[in-house]
């Protein structure tokens, strides 16, 4: 199959591509950077440089494709990432509709079936349903739940306070996914002859805060907590330390979602088969980065 994969050769990315060249597939790799292009080679993929935002790019190179593995890389940096996010997707949506392709999957995310009260994510629900638009001979969901990776923003906070303090923790669940996971469940529907719209949540391990950060605790040889702090106190820290309103409103809406558990409402009725991954594996990956 001729497959185009988003996310170059992220978290995500690479391990899918690897899996999919192995199995003898035709591998186009989105990049833009050209440094990228032979590190995508050596893997045995093609490379294709451009943005993700650039339309005629896109339609150009999903043109002729079986399958294309789309995402929108989130990018924090920009000074509203919803609006950036938001701007990427209907480029997306539009070049998918122009090339003709007819088979994609979306790595989107769990809390994608609301439209509000989600923060930083929100944006999934409105390209699921763009996408959903295009009446796709075959349209995957892939939502993801909380990425492992996403703990090292704690690093820091844990070397100058000893804990965890975010608007939510203790007792409320966290659902964690690895990348490793994430990309073996988008192979398996990548080549999937199976049609129509579905949703496919993934994910690899159930923990509390309190159980997760005593795993990690364990791994960094230290004893931590996970402590819940208001809302306002919470988007007054991320301020303090330089990070922009927009983005400190957004993160500060989707951890409370956490807290609430509005974001497992829809996984909680459609749980899959926990992947490989679990917290005590990652736990090793955390620590190496603490230890930097």
């Amino acid at each position: 199959m001729k497959i185009i994969v988003l996310g170059s050769l992220g978290h995500i990315g690479r391990p899918l591509t690897e899996d999919l060249v192995k199995k003898g597939h035709e591998v186009t790799v989105i990049t833009r950077s050209a440094d990228r292009v032979a590190e995508i080679e050596a893997l045995g993929a093609k490379a294709a440089i451009g943005n993700v935002d650039d339309i005629d790019f896109l339609t150009k190179t999903f043109t002729g494709a079986d399958v294309i593995h789309a995402m929108v890389p989130p990018d924090l940096s920009a000074p509203d990432p919803v609006v950036r996010t938001k701007v990427v997707g209907e480029a997306l949506v539009q070049a998918i509709k122009q090339s003709g392709v007819q088979r994609v999957l979306y790595v989107s995310s769990y809390g994608a079936h609301l439209a509000e009260g989600t923060g930083l994510i929100k944006h999934h629900h409105f390209i699921e349903n763009d996408l959903s638009d295009l009446n796709l001979e075959s349209l995957v969901l892939l939502r993801a739940t909380y990425i492992y990776y996403n703990t090292f923003a704690y690093v820091q906070m844990i070397k100058a306070t000893g804990n965890i303090y975010t608007n939510y923790g203790g007792d409320d669940l966290v659902t964690f996914v690895s990348p490793l996971d994430i990309a073996e469940a988008a192979a398996k529907e990548l080549v999937s002859t199976a049609n129509g719209r579905r949703v496919v949540y993934v994910a690899s391990d159930e923990r509390t805060c309190n159980e997760a950060a005593k795993v990690l605790g364990n791994a960094i040889g230290k004893e931590i907590q996970w402590i819940i702090i208001s809302d306002e106190q919470f988007k007054s820290n991320l301020e303090a330390n330089g990070v922009s309103p927009v983005l400190s409103a957004e993160l500060t809406e989707l951890y409370a979602a956490c807290h609430t558990g509005l974001l497992h409402e829809d996984y909680e009725k459609h749980k899959p088969t926990l992947g490989k991954v679990k917290l005590e594996d990652f736990a090793q990956e955390f620590a190496a980065v603490y230890n930097q």
